[in-house]
């Protein structure tokens, strides 16, 4: 027999979380939500992380609502399958995040006073460190050890150049860093030439690394930059169909010479709305 779902005169989160100890009941749960495990999930969660994203960057706020409803049920579908297996529920994390927040921030629950931004930043990286240390990894620790593997990858790089800049491995300033840029260029090219494209692949990595920290030493977020350019290709390209289709042709049926010439009046269009 099926079962009303749990009433709406409880407290949201709660009516959520008794959602989804439903949709998880050995009983008459869903058959899919039964057969997700932590690594099954996970892929959704990133998705969900991209359409809270792109929401902000539409500023789309009733968008936004909604995609950050999704991502708070990612967050109690793990808290419910680490309850059925008895290591921590979804209280036990708001109380992590409860306690940890509070940890990191002395400034604001308690007697620590910071002399500017950059020293707060520096306070908190270093609260962070003692948290990892506190952590007690056996083995050897390197400081690299706690950026994870699964992070995009120019995110996971600013990531990592930032930690080692902290212990002084960093190029001393910003024309070092686009030296450094025009010396892997110049190796990419070079491979690129002698048609080895397996060693370009390599050097395409070294110039992105090195594209990543010149977007850490501006202050920048390459993947914020990235899906900025991105937006704009999609809409000087869609520019460039719309022309198109009202000569009556599509992209296949054109060629360089039109299309370029199509996708440079998108971009005085663009100028002249700027102005406007």
């Amino acid at each position: 027999m099926t079962r009303p779902a749990p009433p709406d005169t409880l407290a949201p989160i709660d009516r959520l979380l008794a959602i989804m100890a439903r949709l998880r009941d050995t009983a008459d749960g869903c058959p899919w939500d039964l057969e997700q495990t932590f690594a099954t999930v996970a892929p959704y969660t990133v998705e969900e992380a991209y359409e809270v994203a792109d929401a902000i960057e539409r500023n789309d706020l009733a968008d936004l609502k909604d995609e950050l409803g999704d991502l708070l049920f990612q967050v109690v579908f793990y808290a419910r399958m680490a309850e059925e297996r008895g290591a921590f529920a979804f209280e036990d994390v708001a109380r992590a995040i409860n306690d940890k927040m509070v940890r990191r921030h002395p400034h604001v629950f308690a007697d620590e006073t910071y002399a500017s931004l950059a020293d707060q930043k520096a306070g908190w990286e270093d609260l962070k460190a003692a948290e990892r240390a506190a952590k007690g990894k056996s083995g050897p620790a390197s400081l690299l050890d706690d950026i994870p593997v699964g992070l995009p990858a120019l995110t996971r790089a600013v990531k990592l150049s930032k930690r080692a800049a902290k212990v002084g491995f960093v190029w001393p300033d910003i024309s070092h860093v686009v030296d450094k840029l025009d010396e892997e260029l110049g190796e990419l090219k070079a491979e690129i030439a002698a048609g080895d494209f397996e060693k370009a692949r390599q050097e395409m990595g070294d110039v992105l690394f090195v594209v990543a920290n010149l977007a850490r030493t501006l202050e920048v977020d390459p993947e914020d930059s990235l899906r900025f350019t991105n937006a704009k290709f999609v809409r000087r390209f869609q520019y460039v169909e719309a022309r198109l289709a009202e000569r009556g042709r599509t992209p296949e049926e054109s060629d360089l010479a039109e299309m370029d010439a199509l996708w440079d009046e998108a971009k005085a269009e663009e100028r002249r709305a700027e102005k406007a």
